[in-house]
């Protein structure tokens, strides 16, 4: 396990990422840059396939930008390092699945940060908001996927009052996949974690950038890309031994071996 605000831990094909910055895990510009680091690493090495990212302690995940480090100088428009804010949300070519595991407050920026994830899995007692309206900013992360995950409504509700909602509302809008005893919340991401690094990485891959470019193309041009192997990673994927190892452990009635290439 690593030192300092961001600790990783590496277990075989899952990379375990903690915001740990007492008292509240929030987030300075030297934080976010480490984090941004960290993301782009895991992105890099071919051994790394799932990404679990939470944070230290039971009561708080992130709740975003650290204010007293602004008052103290931290410019809102400064170096936040690659990936933007919390290292996740702008990092370019990440294609392999990030799991959220949301162990208590989380808002501003840290709901943001798990946005950015793929899956959100919560702890029963965690809560969410949006308070920057109460600051007189925007959440802008935020306002721009939110009403994209849940309804329309309930996102517009929450990003013009800033209201917390608990963990049971956010999983019935379909804000988070799971809701699990605090105690088990790790326990979980990590068997889920697990059951994905044992999957097809470059499928995986391929399903992220494909949902990310398609998002502003029409139906018939997304696949028209996909059927002209017009996405890299797609491309490499029907080029590729696993492409071929699916075909033949179907055909031959067995487990197939993934080796991401």
């Amino acid at each position: 396990m690593s030192e300092g605000p961001i600790k990783t831990r590496r277990d075989g094909h899952v990379l375990e990422v903690t915001l740990d910055r007492p008292k509240a895990n929030a987030i300075d510009l030297a934080t976010s840059r480490i984090m941004g680091d960290t993301f782009a690493a895991f992105r890099d090495d071919p051994e790394l396939r799932v990404c679990i990212v939470t944070g230290a302690g039971e009561k708080f995940f992130c709740p975003g930008w650290d204010l007293k480090a602004a008052a103290a100088g931290d410019e809102v428009d400064g170096d936040y390092g690659v990936g933007g804010f919390g290292g996740l949300q702008e990092l370019r070519g990440l294609n392999k699945p990030v799991i959220a595991a949301v162990n208590g407050i989380c808002c501003g920026g840290g709901l943001e940060l798990a946005l950015s994830a793929d899956i959100i899995l919560a702890a029963d007692h965690a809560t969410f908001a949006l308070p920057e309206i109460r600051s007189g900013t925007v959440a802008d992360a935020a306002t721009v996927k939110l009403p994209k995950r849940i309804p329309y409504h309930i996102a517009m509700e929450m990003l013009f009052t800033g209201r917390w909602i608990e963990v049971e509302e956010a999983a019935r809008w379909g804000l988070v996949n799971h809701v699990y005893p605090g105690a088990s919340l790790m326990d979980e991401a990590r068997a889920l974690a697990n059951h994905l690094a044992s999957g097809p990485p470059l499928v995986f891959s391929a399903i992220k950038e494909i949902v990310r470019e398609a998002e502003d193309m029409t139906f018939q041009d997304a696949m028209n890309r996909i059927t002209k192997r017009q996405f890299e990673t797609v491309d490499r994927l029907y080029s590729s031994e696993d492409n071929r190892e699916g075909y033949t452990a179907f055909a031959e009635g067995r487990d197939p071996v993934w080796k991401g290439r």
